[in-house]
Protein backbone atom coordinates (compact mmCIF):
# COMPACT_ATOMS: atom_id res chain seq x y z
CA UNK A 1 0.00 0.00 0.00
CA UNK A 2 1.04 3.69 -0.59
CA UNK A 3 1.98 5.74 1.76
CA UNK A 4 -0.45 9.02 1.93
CA UNK A 5 1.61 12.48 2.02
CA UNK A 6 0.86 14.47 5.35
CA UNK A 7 -2.25 16.41 5.22
CA UNK A 8 -1.83 19.70 5.23
CA UNK A 9 -5.41 21.11 6.43
CA UNK A 10 -5.61 22.77 9.71
CA UNK A 11 -7.61 23.64 12.50
CA UNK A 12 -9.94 26.54 12.21
CA UNK A 13 -8.25 27.48 15.35
CA UNK A 14 -4.71 27.67 14.12
CA UNK A 15 -5.88 29.04 10.80
CA UNK A 16 -8.21 32.27 12.51
CA UNK A 17 -4.70 32.51 14.91
CA UNK A 18 -2.51 32.82 11.68
CA UNK A 19 -5.07 35.08 9.69
CA UNK A 20 -4.91 37.22 13.01
CA UNK A 21 -1.16 37.47 13.11
CA UNK A 22 -0.96 37.76 9.79
CA UNK A 23 -3.16 41.36 9.93
CA UNK A 24 -1.19 42.75 13.10
CA UNK A 25 2.22 42.49 11.64
CA UNK A 26 0.58 44.56 8.38
CA UNK A 27 -0.57 47.22 11.03
CA UNK A 28 2.68 46.91 12.40
CA UNK A 29 4.23 47.61 9.29
CA UNK A 30 2.00 50.71 8.33
CA UNK A 31 2.35 52.35 10.92
CA UNK A 32 6.09 52.65 10.70
CA UNK A 33 5.72 53.54 7.18
CA UNK A 34 3.69 56.48 9.03
CA UNK A 35 6.69 57.37 10.87
CA UNK A 36 9.23 56.91 8.87
CA UNK A 37 7.33 58.72 6.27
CA UNK A 38 9.85 59.22 3.28
CA UNK A 39 9.75 62.51 1.07
CA UNK A 40 9.49 61.71 -2.58
CA UNK A 41 12.47 63.86 -4.19
CA UNK A 42 10.40 66.69 -6.36
CA UNK A 43 10.68 66.77 -9.99
CA UNK A 44 13.01 69.88 -11.73
CA UNK A 45 10.05 72.08 -12.94
CA UNK A 46 12.12 73.43 -15.31
CA UNK A 47 11.99 76.83 -16.70
CA UNK A 48 8.23 78.42 -17.40
CA UNK A 49 7.52 79.69 -20.84
CA UNK A 50 6.59 82.76 -19.44
CA UNK A 51 9.86 83.47 -18.24
CA UNK A 52 12.48 86.09 -19.81
CA UNK A 53 15.70 84.79 -21.21
CA UNK A 54 14.45 81.44 -21.82
CA UNK A 55 16.40 80.55 -24.83
CA UNK A 56 20.17 82.13 -23.08
CA UNK A 57 19.57 80.17 -20.06
CA UNK A 58 18.99 76.99 -22.30
CA UNK A 59 22.07 77.24 -23.95
CA UNK A 60 23.76 78.21 -20.72
CA UNK A 61 22.66 74.90 -19.33
CA UNK A 62 23.57 72.90 -22.52
CA UNK A 63 27.06 74.77 -22.62
CA UNK A 64 27.28 73.39 -19.16
CA UNK A 65 26.43 69.48 -20.38
CA UNK A 66 28.88 70.05 -22.61
CA UNK A 67 31.65 70.90 -20.70
CA UNK A 68 31.27 68.49 -17.97
CA UNK A 69 31.27 65.54 -20.68
CA UNK A 70 34.43 66.85 -22.20
CA UNK A 71 35.89 66.49 -18.66
CA UNK A 72 34.83 62.98 -18.35
CA UNK A 73 36.31 61.89 -21.27
CA UNK A 74 39.49 63.42 -20.91
CA UNK A 75 39.66 62.20 -17.71
CA UNK A 76 39.09 58.34 -19.11
CA UNK A 77 41.58 59.11 -21.80
CA UNK A 78 44.58 60.49 -18.69
CA UNK A 79 43.13 57.08 -16.85
CA UNK A 80 43.85 54.89 -19.78
CA UNK A 81 47.63 56.50 -20.00
CA UNK A 82 48.15 56.11 -16.92
CA UNK A 83 47.11 52.29 -16.86
CA UNK A 84 49.54 51.68 -20.00
CA UNK A 85 52.41 53.44 -17.92
CA UNK A 86 51.76 50.76 -15.35
CA UNK A 87 51.60 48.09 -17.19
CA UNK A 88 55.03 48.78 -19.14
CA UNK A 89 56.86 49.09 -16.12
CA UNK A 90 55.45 45.83 -14.74
CA UNK A 91 56.24 44.33 -17.73
CA UNK A 92 60.04 45.61 -17.29
CA UNK A 93 59.96 44.39 -13.56
CA UNK A 94 58.60 40.88 -14.90
CA UNK A 95 61.68 40.53 -17.55
CA UNK A 96 64.03 41.87 -14.96
CA UNK A 97 63.30 38.67 -12.55
CA UNK A 98 63.29 36.27 -14.72
CA UNK A 99 66.98 37.51 -16.23
CA UNK A 100 68.31 37.26 -12.71
CA UNK A 101 66.53 34.10 -11.77
CA UNK A 102 67.99 32.60 -15.20
CA UNK A 103 71.38 33.85 -13.96
CA UNK A 104 71.08 32.86 -10.14
CA UNK A 105 70.43 29.24 -11.92
CA UNK A 106 73.41 29.62 -14.27
CA UNK A 107 75.63 30.98 -11.02
CA UNK A 108 74.40 28.07 -8.73
CA UNK A 109 74.57 25.28 -11.17
CA UNK A 110 78.36 26.20 -11.26
CA UNK A 111 78.72 26.74 -7.66
CA UNK A 112 76.95 24.22 -5.68
CA UNK A 113 77.78 23.34 -1.94
CA UNK A 114 79.02 27.13 -1.42
CA UNK A 115 75.22 28.62 -0.80
CA UNK A 116 73.16 26.84 2.12
CA UNK A 117 69.45 27.15 2.36
CA UNK A 118 68.38 29.20 6.04
CA UNK A 119 67.03 26.22 8.13
CA UNK A 120 63.61 26.38 9.67
CA UNK A 121 64.51 26.77 13.27
CA UNK A 122 61.94 23.82 14.64
CA UNK A 123 64.08 21.30 12.28
CA UNK A 124 66.30 18.52 13.26
CA UNK A 125 69.15 19.54 11.66
CA UNK A 126 69.13 22.94 12.39
CA UNK A 127 69.33 21.30 16.24
CA UNK A 128 72.16 19.28 14.73
CA UNK A 129 73.99 22.46 13.56
CA UNK A 130 73.65 24.48 16.71
CA UNK A 131 74.93 21.41 18.87
CA UNK A 132 77.99 21.16 17.04
CA UNK A 133 78.57 24.77 17.18
CA UNK A 134 78.26 24.11 20.85
CA UNK A 135 80.63 21.48 20.87
CA UNK A 136 83.67 23.06 18.40
CA UNK A 137 83.26 26.63 20.83
CA UNK A 138 83.19 25.09 24.26
CA UNK A 139 86.76 23.85 26.29
CA UNK A 140 84.77 21.54 29.04
CA UNK A 141 81.29 20.01 27.49
CA UNK A 142 78.93 19.44 30.60
CA UNK A 143 76.70 16.07 29.96
CA UNK A 144 73.46 15.92 31.85
CA UNK A 145 72.04 13.01 33.00
CA UNK A 146 69.07 11.89 34.65
CA UNK A 147 69.94 10.08 38.25
CA UNK A 148 66.78 8.10 37.84
CA UNK A 149 68.03 6.37 33.86
CA UNK A 150 71.58 7.68 34.08
CA UNK A 151 72.59 5.17 31.45
CA UNK A 152 69.86 5.54 29.21
CA UNK A 153 70.69 9.19 28.99
CA UNK A 154 74.42 8.74 27.60
CA UNK A 155 74.73 9.23 24.20
CA UNK A 156 78.18 6.89 22.83
CA UNK A 157 77.85 9.20 19.35
CA UNK A 158 78.80 12.61 21.36
CA UNK A 159 81.27 11.37 24.19
CA UNK A 160 83.27 9.60 20.72
CA UNK A 161 82.73 13.30 19.16
CA UNK A 162 84.46 14.55 22.74
CA UNK A 163 86.96 12.58 23.28
CA UNK A 164 88.64 12.18 19.80
CA UNK A 165 88.21 15.67 18.97
CA UNK A 166 91.44 16.38 20.44
CA UNK A 167 92.64 20.43 21.60
CA UNK A 168 92.48 19.35 25.26
CA UNK A 169 88.16 19.59 25.57
CA UNK A 170 86.97 17.95 28.70
CA UNK A 171 84.02 15.81 29.10
CA UNK A 172 82.28 16.15 32.66
CA UNK A 173 78.69 13.98 33.51
CA UNK A 174 76.58 16.00 35.88
CA UNK A 175 73.67 13.55 37.74
CA UNK A 176 70.85 15.73 37.84
CA UNK A 177 67.40 15.37 39.42
CA UNK A 178 68.96 13.42 42.36
CA UNK A 179 66.07 14.03 44.97
CA UNK A 180 64.06 11.62 42.81
CA UNK A 181 66.32 8.76 43.22
CA UNK A 182 66.99 6.25 46.85
CA UNK A 183 70.32 7.69 48.39
CA UNK A 184 72.10 3.98 48.08
CA UNK A 185 70.97 4.23 44.62
CA UNK A 186 73.04 7.28 43.59
CA UNK A 187 75.86 6.62 45.75
CA UNK A 188 76.30 3.14 42.98
CA UNK A 189 75.87 5.71 40.25
CA UNK A 190 78.71 8.18 40.98
CA UNK A 191 81.13 4.98 42.06
CA UNK A 192 80.61 3.24 38.85
CA UNK A 193 80.35 6.80 36.59
CA UNK A 194 83.27 8.06 38.03
CA UNK A 195 85.70 5.79 37.10
CA UNK A 196 85.03 6.58 33.23
CA UNK A 197 84.25 10.59 33.44
CA UNK A 198 84.49 13.30 36.31
CA UNK A 199 81.04 13.17 37.87
CA UNK A 200 78.69 15.62 39.40
CA UNK A 201 76.10 14.76 41.92
CA UNK A 202 73.58 17.84 41.37
CA UNK A 203 69.94 19.26 41.96
CA UNK A 204 68.62 21.92 39.86
CA UNK A 205 66.16 24.32 40.44
CA UNK A 206 62.76 23.89 38.64
CA UNK A 207 61.58 27.37 39.44
CA UNK A 208 63.95 30.37 39.69
CA UNK A 209 62.56 34.06 40.71
CA UNK A 210 62.66 36.65 39.24
CA UNK A 211 61.35 39.91 39.32
CA UNK A 212 57.86 38.86 37.68
CA UNK A 213 57.50 35.95 40.38
CA UNK A 214 56.33 38.60 43.39
CA UNK A 215 53.22 39.30 40.92
CA UNK A 216 52.77 35.51 40.13
CA UNK A 217 52.58 34.98 43.96
CA UNK A 218 50.13 37.86 44.95
CA UNK A 219 47.69 36.47 42.07
CA UNK A 220 47.91 32.76 43.18
CA UNK A 221 48.64 31.82 47.37
CA UNK A 222 48.26 28.42 46.78
CA UNK A 223 51.96 28.20 44.69
CA UNK A 224 54.77 27.07 46.93
CA UNK A 225 58.14 28.19 45.71
CA UNK A 226 60.33 27.53 48.16
CA UNK A 227 60.98 23.50 47.45
CA UNK A 228 61.17 23.86 43.57
CA UNK A 229 63.39 27.04 44.17
CA UNK A 230 66.41 25.04 45.93
CA UNK A 231 69.30 23.51 44.29
CA UNK A 232 72.18 21.65 45.72
CA UNK A 233 75.74 20.95 43.90
CA UNK A 234 75.52 24.59 42.31
CA UNK A 235 78.69 25.28 44.28
CA UNK A 236 80.68 22.05 43.58
CA UNK A 237 79.88 22.31 40.01
CA UNK A 238 81.42 26.34 39.88
CA UNK A 239 84.29 25.34 41.72
CA UNK A 240 84.96 22.18 39.62
CA UNK A 241 85.18 24.66 36.74
CA UNK A 242 86.81 27.65 37.93
CA UNK A 243 89.64 25.34 39.43
CA UNK A 244 89.93 23.99 35.57
CA UNK A 245 90.10 27.52 34.37
CA UNK A 246 92.66 28.78 36.46
CA UNK A 247 95.12 25.86 35.33
CA UNK A 248 94.02 26.77 31.85
CA UNK A 249 94.77 30.54 32.27
CA UNK A 250 92.64 31.51 30.38
CA UNK A 251 88.48 32.05 30.17
CA UNK A 252 86.70 28.70 29.57
CA UNK A 253 83.53 28.30 27.68
CA UNK A 254 81.32 25.32 29.38
CA UNK A 255 79.00 23.56 27.02
CA UNK A 256 76.02 21.59 28.28
CA UNK A 257 74.48 19.00 26.51
CA UNK A 258 71.82 16.29 27.09
CA UNK A 259 68.65 14.56 25.84
CA UNK A 260 65.34 16.53 26.24
CA UNK A 261 64.02 17.07 29.28
CA UNK A 262 67.38 16.31 31.75
CA UNK A 263 67.18 19.52 33.16
CA UNK A 264 70.46 21.72 31.09
CA UNK A 265 69.10 24.81 31.18
CA UNK A 266 67.76 24.70 34.78
CA UNK A 267 71.64 23.90 35.44
CA UNK A 268 72.46 26.85 34.41
CA UNK A 269 69.58 29.05 35.95
CA UNK A 270 70.87 27.60 39.29
CA UNK A 271 74.62 28.00 38.45
CA UNK A 272 73.87 31.29 37.62
CA UNK A 273 71.31 32.16 40.50
CA UNK A 274 68.41 33.90 38.47
CA UNK A 275 66.41 32.64 35.10
CA UNK A 276 68.89 33.32 32.77
CA UNK A 277 67.42 30.41 29.96
CA UNK A 278 64.13 30.00 29.65
CA UNK A 279 62.98 26.33 30.72
CA UNK A 280 59.86 23.94 30.48
CA UNK A 281 58.52 20.44 30.03
CA UNK A 282 58.17 20.31 26.52
CA UNK A 283 60.91 19.35 24.55
CA UNK A 284 61.99 21.78 22.23
CA UNK A 285 62.23 25.19 24.20
CA UNK A 286 66.10 25.94 24.04
CA UNK A 287 66.30 26.37 19.62
CA UNK A 288 69.83 27.79 19.47
CA UNK A 289 73.13 28.28 21.05
CA UNK A 290 72.91 30.43 24.28
CA UNK A 291 75.71 32.19 26.25
CA UNK A 292 75.45 33.17 29.57
CA UNK A 293 77.72 34.92 31.44
CA UNK A 294 78.88 33.22 34.64
CA UNK A 295 81.69 35.17 36.13
CA UNK A 296 84.54 36.71 34.79
CA UNK A 297 86.27 33.42 33.93
CA UNK A 298 83.75 30.94 32.70
CA UNK A 299 80.63 31.41 30.08
CA UNK A 300 78.01 28.93 29.66
CA UNK A 301 76.78 27.66 26.26
CA UNK A 302 73.30 26.35 26.40
CA UNK A 303 72.31 24.35 23.37
CA UNK A 304 69.08 22.61 22.06
CA UNK A 305 68.84 18.67 23.29
CA UNK A 306 70.58 15.36 20.96
CA UNK A 307 68.66 14.20 18.86
CA UNK A 308 67.73 10.61 19.17
CA UNK A 309 68.16 7.60 16.54
CA UNK A 310 64.71 6.58 15.74
CA UNK A 311 66.42 2.74 15.94
CA UNK A 312 66.34 3.01 19.42
CA UNK A 313 64.24 0.84 21.12
CA UNK A 314 60.31 2.31 22.11
CA UNK A 315 61.69 2.29 26.03
CA UNK A 316 64.80 4.78 24.64
CA UNK A 317 62.53 6.80 22.55
CA UNK A 318 59.42 6.84 25.04
CA UNK A 319 61.80 8.19 28.18
CA UNK A 320 63.96 10.22 26.22
CA UNK A 321 60.85 12.58 25.33
CA UNK A 322 61.03 11.67 21.45
CA UNK A 323 57.69 10.07 21.43
CA UNK A 324 55.78 13.24 22.31
CA UNK A 325 52.49 12.57 24.18
CA UNK A 326 50.98 15.29 22.31
CA UNK A 327 51.79 15.29 18.65
CA UNK A 328 52.97 11.76 18.19
CA UNK A 329 50.35 8.96 17.12
CA UNK A 330 47.99 6.89 19.94
CA UNK A 331 49.88 3.89 18.14
CA UNK A 332 53.43 5.39 19.00
CA UNK A 333 52.34 6.53 22.62
CA UNK A 334 50.43 3.06 23.53
CA UNK A 335 54.08 1.04 22.52
CA UNK A 336 56.19 3.43 24.43
CA UNK A 337 54.03 3.19 27.97
CA UNK A 338 53.30 -0.56 26.93
CA UNK A 339 57.74 -0.81 27.07
CA UNK A 340 58.06 1.22 30.55
CA UNK A 341 55.40 -0.96 32.29
CA UNK A 342 57.58 -4.14 31.04
CA UNK A 343 60.26 -2.69 31.93
CA UNK A 344 59.10 -2.15 35.92
CA UNK A 345 58.19 -4.11 38.77
CA UNK A 346 55.15 -5.21 38.31
CA UNK A 347 54.26 -5.00 42.71
CA UNK A 348 55.90 -1.48 42.86
CA UNK A 349 53.66 -0.22 39.86
CA UNK A 350 50.21 -1.76 41.45
CA UNK A 351 51.70 -0.15 44.61
CA UNK A 352 52.69 3.30 43.40
CA UNK A 353 49.07 3.74 40.98
CA UNK A 354 47.07 1.90 43.88
CA UNK A 355 45.50 -0.53 40.98
CA UNK A 356 44.96 -4.47 41.37
CA UNK A 357 46.53 -6.83 39.53
CA UNK A 358 47.22 -6.98 35.58
CA UNK A 359 47.90 -9.76 33.07
CA UNK A 360 49.44 -6.69 30.59
CA UNK A 361 49.85 -2.91 29.49
CA UNK A 362 46.36 -2.70 28.18
CA UNK A 363 44.92 -3.68 31.28
CA UNK A 364 46.60 -1.92 33.63
CA UNK A 365 45.66 1.53 31.22
CA UNK A 366 42.23 -0.06 31.22
CA UNK A 367 42.14 0.00 35.27
CA UNK A 368 43.85 3.26 36.04
CA UNK A 369 41.46 4.90 33.30
CA UNK A 370 38.49 2.97 35.36
CA UNK A 371 40.03 4.49 38.43
CA UNK A 372 41.02 8.15 37.22
CA UNK A 373 36.96 8.43 35.59
CA UNK A 374 38.60 8.50 32.24
CA UNK A 375 35.71 6.70 30.29
CA UNK A 376 34.24 7.47 26.67
CA UNK A 377 30.67 6.83 25.31
CA UNK A 378 29.39 3.96 27.09
CA UNK A 379 31.57 3.64 30.36
CA UNK A 380 34.59 2.10 27.99
CA UNK A 381 38.21 3.00 29.57
CA UNK A 382 39.71 5.78 27.22
CA UNK A 383 42.82 3.83 26.85
CA UNK A 384 44.88 6.14 24.78
CA UNK A 385 44.54 9.50 26.90
CA UNK A 386 45.48 7.51 29.79
CA UNK A 387 48.39 6.46 28.09
CA UNK A 388 49.38 9.73 27.24
CA UNK A 389 48.96 10.91 31.08
CA UNK A 390 51.08 8.03 32.39
CA UNK A 391 54.01 9.37 29.29
CA UNK A 392 53.90 12.67 30.26
CA UNK A 393 54.32 11.76 34.36
CA UNK A 394 57.49 9.18 33.29
CA UNK A 395 59.02 11.92 31.21
CA UNK A 396 58.72 14.59 33.51
CA UNK A 397 59.46 14.67 37.51
CA UNK A 398 56.23 13.21 38.81
CA UNK A 399 57.65 9.12 39.01
CA UNK A 400 60.20 8.26 41.22
CA UNK A 401 61.84 5.53 39.65
CA UNK A 402 65.66 4.26 39.58
CA UNK A 403 67.65 1.83 37.86
CA UNK A 404 70.55 -0.22 38.79
CA UNK A 405 74.02 0.17 37.40
CA UNK A 406 75.67 -2.76 35.44
CA UNK A 407 77.35 -5.55 37.54
CA UNK A 408 80.20 -5.35 35.45
CA UNK A 409 81.75 -2.20 33.86
CA UNK A 410 82.71 -2.26 30.65
CA UNK A 411 83.90 0.94 29.35
CA UNK A 412 82.89 1.20 25.64
CA UNK A 413 85.54 1.25 22.99
CA UNK A 414 86.46 4.29 21.93
CA UNK A 415 87.09 5.61 26.27
CA UNK A 416 90.52 4.04 26.35
CA UNK A 417 92.62 4.07 29.75
CA UNK A 418 94.77 6.88 28.58
CA UNK A 419 91.59 8.52 27.73
CA UNK A 420 90.17 8.46 30.83
CA UNK A 421 93.40 9.60 32.44
CA UNK A 422 92.94 12.69 29.45
CA UNK A 423 89.70 13.01 31.00
CA UNK A 424 90.81 13.34 34.72
CA UNK A 425 93.24 15.55 34.44
CA UNK A 426 93.24 19.04 35.80
CA UNK A 427 90.35 18.35 38.00
CA UNK A 428 90.81 18.12 42.18
CA UNK A 429 89.07 14.10 42.01
CA UNK A 430 88.90 14.38 45.95
CA UNK A 431 87.11 17.04 46.88
CA UNK A 432 84.85 16.48 44.28
CA UNK A 433 84.14 13.04 45.68
CA UNK A 434 83.59 15.00 49.21
CA UNK A 435 81.59 17.38 48.26
CA UNK A 436 79.29 15.12 46.00
CA UNK A 437 78.66 13.06 49.44
CA UNK A 438 77.95 16.36 51.46
CA UNK A 439 75.00 17.25 48.01
CA UNK A 440 73.54 13.63 48.38
CA UNK A 441 73.35 13.70 52.61
CA UNK A 442 72.07 17.14 52.55
CA UNK A 443 69.47 16.23 50.38
CA UNK A 444 66.27 14.23 51.34
CA UNK A 445 65.59 11.42 49.16
CA UNK A 446 62.80 8.71 48.51
CA UNK A 447 62.47 5.47 49.90
CA UNK A 448 63.17 2.34 48.08
CA UNK A 449 59.94 0.85 48.79
CA UNK A 450 58.41 4.47 47.56
CA UNK A 451 59.94 3.94 43.77
CA UNK A 452 59.84 1.84 41.25
CA UNK A 453 62.63 -0.47 40.47
CA UNK A 454 63.46 0.18 36.36
CA UNK A 455 65.20 -2.20 34.16
CA UNK A 456 67.19 0.48 32.00
CA UNK A 457 67.87 -0.08 28.36
CA UNK A 458 71.29 0.97 28.24
CA UNK A 459 73.00 4.05 26.34
CA UNK A 460 70.68 5.97 23.91
CA UNK A 461 72.23 6.25 19.94
CA UNK A 462 71.92 9.93 18.84
CA UNK A 463 72.67 11.62 15.84
CA UNK A 464 75.25 14.41 16.28
CA UNK A 465 76.55 14.92 12.59
CA UNK A 466 73.65 16.90 10.17
CA UNK A 467 74.38 14.98 7.28
CA UNK A 468 73.12 12.02 9.22
CA UNK A 469 69.93 13.76 10.10
CA UNK A 470 66.35 11.83 8.15
CA UNK A 471 63.72 14.99 8.46
CA UNK A 472 60.18 13.96 9.02
CA UNK A 473 57.30 15.13 7.74
CA UNK A 474 56.33 17.14 10.91
CA UNK A 475 59.57 18.98 11.87
CA UNK A 476 58.79 18.94 15.65
CA UNK A 477 56.34 21.01 15.00
CA UNK A 478 54.93 20.50 18.32
CA UNK A 479 57.28 22.08 20.51
CA UNK A 480 55.36 24.88 22.54
CA UNK A 481 57.19 27.78 22.13
CA UNK A 482 56.14 30.89 21.34
CA UNK A 483 57.84 34.19 19.45
CA UNK A 484 57.89 35.78 23.18
CA UNK A 485 59.82 32.86 24.00
CA UNK A 486 62.23 33.25 21.15
CA UNK A 487 62.72 36.65 21.42
CA UNK A 488 63.37 35.81 25.16
CA UNK A 489 65.96 33.41 23.96
CA UNK A 490 68.59 35.89 22.23
CA UNK A 491 70.18 37.45 25.24
CA UNK A 492 70.13 36.30 28.51
CA UNK A 493 73.10 38.37 30.29
CA UNK A 494 71.01 40.75 31.56
CA UNK A 495 69.72 40.41 34.86
CA UNK A 496 65.95 41.23 34.46
CA UNK A 497 65.39 40.90 30.86
CA UNK A 498 62.39 38.11 31.26
CA UNK A 499 59.36 38.62 31.66
CA UNK A 500 57.44 35.25 32.08
CA UNK A 501 58.73 31.62 33.75
CA UNK A 502 57.69 28.93 31.90
CA UNK A 503 58.50 26.56 34.45
CA UNK A 504 56.09 28.58 36.96
CA UNK A 505 53.30 28.74 34.00
CA UNK A 506 53.34 25.09 33.53
CA UNK A 507 53.27 24.21 36.77
CA UNK A 508 50.41 26.23 37.52
CA UNK A 509 48.37 25.83 34.70
CA UNK A 510 48.35 21.89 34.67
CA UNK A 511 46.33 21.64 37.50
CA UNK A 512 44.03 23.84 35.79
CA UNK A 513 43.54 21.93 32.53
CA UNK A 514 40.86 19.56 32.62
CA UNK A 515 40.88 18.07 29.16
CA UNK A 516 44.17 16.26 29.89
CA UNK A 517 44.34 15.73 33.81
CA UNK A 518 40.73 15.47 34.27
CA UNK A 519 39.47 12.62 36.92
CA UNK A 520 36.02 12.94 36.64
CA UNK A 521 33.45 11.09 34.14
CA UNK A 522 33.09 13.98 31.70
CA UNK A 523 35.57 14.57 28.02
CA UNK A 524 37.34 17.36 27.20
CA UNK A 525 35.77 20.46 25.68
CA UNK A 526 36.49 19.19 22.20
CA UNK A 527 34.83 15.92 22.95
CA UNK A 528 31.97 17.49 24.52
CA UNK A 529 31.13 20.06 21.55
CA UNK A 530 31.20 17.02 19.44
CA UNK A 531 28.99 14.61 21.61
CA UNK A 532 26.43 18.34 21.74
CA UNK A 533 26.68 18.22 17.86
CA UNK A 534 26.15 14.62 17.17
CA UNK A 535 23.04 15.18 20.07
CA UNK A 536 21.65 17.95 17.96
CA UNK A 537 22.05 15.73 14.63
CA UNK A 538 20.37 12.99 16.07
CA UNK A 539 17.26 14.85 17.86
CA UNK A 540 16.77 16.65 13.77
CA UNK A 541 16.73 13.90 12.12
CA UNK A 542 14.69 12.01 14.43
CA UNK A 543 12.23 15.16 14.46
CA UNK A 544 8.42 13.83 12.95
CA UNK A 545 6.77 15.58 9.37
CA UNK A 546 4.34 17.11 11.64
CA UNK A 547 6.70 19.17 13.63
CA UNK A 548 8.18 20.25 10.27
CA UNK A 549 5.52 21.91 9.07
CA UNK A 550 3.77 22.99 12.44
CA UNK A 551 3.66 27.07 12.68
CA UNK A 552 5.97 29.10 14.70
CA UNK A 553 3.83 31.97 16.14
CA UNK A 554 7.23 33.96 17.31
CA UNK A 555 7.61 34.88 13.72
CA UNK A 556 5.96 37.06 11.90
CA UNK A 557 4.41 36.03 8.62
CA UNK A 558 4.14 38.76 5.26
Amino acid sequence: AELRKASKRLSCHKRYKIQKKIREHHRKVRKEAKKHKQKKPKKDPGIPSAAPFKEELLREAEQRKQRLEELKQKQKLNRQKEHEKKRKLEAKKNAATIKEKAEGKESSGKSKGKTKKPLNKNSKKSFCRELTKVLEASDVVLEVLDARDPMGCRCPQLEQAVTCSGGNKKLLLVLNKIDLVPKDNIEKWLKYLKKEFPTVAFKSATMMKDKTMEQVTKRRARVDFSETSQYFGSKCLSKLLQEYGKTQDKAIQVGVVGFPNVGKSSIINSLKGKRACNVGLARGVTKSMQIVQLDKQTKMLDSPSIIADPSNSALALALRSIIDPEGSDSADVLEGVKAIINHCSKQQVMMHYNIPDFRDPEEFLSLLAQKRGMLKKGGVPDIENMAKLVLCDWTGARIKYYSQPPGFQKPPPYLTEQKVAEMHEGFNLSSLEQQNSNTVQALKHPSPASSIAFQSAGMTNGTIEENKVIEEGCEWGTMETSKEEEEELTESDDDDDEDEDDESQVQITRKAKPGKQQTNPTHSKGQRAGNECSRSLSFSLDKPVDEDDAYDFNTDYV
